[in-house]
């Protein structure tokens, strides 16, 4: 497959019910890895296939696979050599103690796949014998017993993310207050503070992405310290956000028809954000358009 199956990476994630691979999908996911979640055991080999045609254009891929089908086992080892012979591939397995896993059947008030017509631990203890040749050549091994789902989604964007990616994307939102505030907002601030171009002859026709009208409102008093209090205050929050797992957050900012002073601050902010550490930024103008 050349050169472009050597950029390839394949992640097989499995492990015990109730572990978290939900979880780890997930979180897979918004890192940009392409993830097939609940593949059939028996899907495996067309996946090499899928993974051979589409070269670079597929180059992370993750398939989560429930292996509790009996004939998983005998096939695991030869199908992980198949993709190993142009892929880098990976086999995590999610393991837990059997007294956190319990208490998780029992918080969902779901039975175990495997208890029958046993208890919860019968189901724990039948699946982690089938499943111990897999654990046992396992790559990578996460104990998520003392783990809640954000510290589990951290671990995986620790181990998982590309060097240098953005732990944070952030879109700054310019808008019109009159057209009503945006839904998907997570931060509202207001630019009307400041005075407004419209009312002048000259910059009314322009908006905030000429250079005109952006000088003017940066120029007005108030406006480089609010840009740069605010920031101050962002910068913190964008930190926590990535600590908690917050992959996306829209930072809005208003004025009376989100034309001038939105559209101008919405660049400026931006680019301060642009400098924090582990966070990428784009902006976006909402009503810009309207009359």
């Amino acid at each position: 497959m050349g050169d472009e199956a050597e950029r390839q990476e394949m992640l097989i994630v499995t492990g015990m019910s109730g572990a978290g691979r939900s979880t780890v999908a997930n979180a897979l996911e918004d890192l940009g890895w392409y993830v097939v979640d609940n593949l059939p055991p028996q899907m495996l080999r067309p996946l090499v296939e899928l993974v051979e045609r589409a070269g670079a254009t597929l180059p992370r891929i993750a398939a989560v696979v429930d292996v509790r089908g009996r004939d998983f086992f005998a096939e695991l080892q030869d199908i992980i050599q198949a993709l190993r012979t142009g892929v880098s591939v990976r086999v995590v397995f999610l393991d837990a103690t059997d007294a956190a896993l319990v208490r998780r059947f029992e918080s969902v008030r779901r039975p175990h796949p495997l208890q029958g017509d046993g208890t919860i631990l019968d189901g724990i203890t039948a699946e982690r014998t089938r499943l111990q040749a897999v654990r046992e050549m396992s790559d990578i091994l996460i104990d998520t017993s003392d783990l809640n789902i954000h510290q589990l989604a951290n671990r995986v964007t620790e181990s998982f993310a590309e060097t240098g990616a953005a732990g944070l994307r952030v879109t700054v939102v310019s808008f019109g207050f009159k057209y009503g505030l945006p839904a998907d907002a997570d931060l509202v601030v207001d630019a009307r503070f400041l005075p407004n171009p419209f009312w002048l002859p000259e910059l009314r026709p322009l908006t905030g992405t000429d250079a005109a009208v952006s000088d003017y409102v940066v120029e007005q008093e108030g406006a480089l310290e609010f840009l740069d209090a605010y920031a101050a205050a962002l910068a913190p929050i964008f930190a926590g956000y990535q600590r908690e797992n917050k992959r996306h957050a829209t930072v809005a900012i208003g004025c009376t028809g989100g034309k001038h002073r939105s559209v101008a601050l919405a660049r400026e902010l931006a680019a301060r954000i642009e400098r924090m550490p582990g966070v990428a930024v784009a902006v976006k103008d909402r009503d810009l358009g309207r009359e």
